[in-house]
């Protein structure tokens, strides 16, 4: 699990932190961040893919979603064993508590 963060979570991490910099120039005196370079990016992508280069932001969201929903998908039908077994050991420890608070179980001493 710890690599699954570091190589999907790592790369998203970075992109997001990249349009939100240079989107809002802080820079810092770097000039990757800038909105010069944020803006020839977007130019240079909607150049190669026909596209506006407004457009490019929101379908990079929806792939990133799209990604991850597939991504978590194949992850929970490798663990689902394990998911299972942690969803009904959850259940029981619920059913168990629900037991011991019935009115039956109760003392009814003052």
């Amino acid at each position: 699990m710890k690599w699954l963060l570091i190589f999907w979570a790592g790369p998203i991490a970075f992109l997001a932190s990249w349009y939100w910099l240079s989107y809002y120039d802080m820079s810092f005196g770097i000039f990757m961040y800038t909105r010069e370079v944020h803006d020839l990016v977007f130019k240079i992508y909607g150049g190669i893919l026909g596209i506006p280069p407004q457009d490019i932001p929101p379908l990079v969201a929806r792939a990133i979603v799209l990604d991850s929903l597939v991504l978590f998908a194949v992850v929970g039908f490798r663990r689902r064993i394990a998911i299972r077994a942690w969803w009904q050991a959850r259940q029981s420890s619920k059913s168990e508590a629900s037991r011991l608070a019935s009115k039956d179980s109760l003392s009814s001493a003052p």
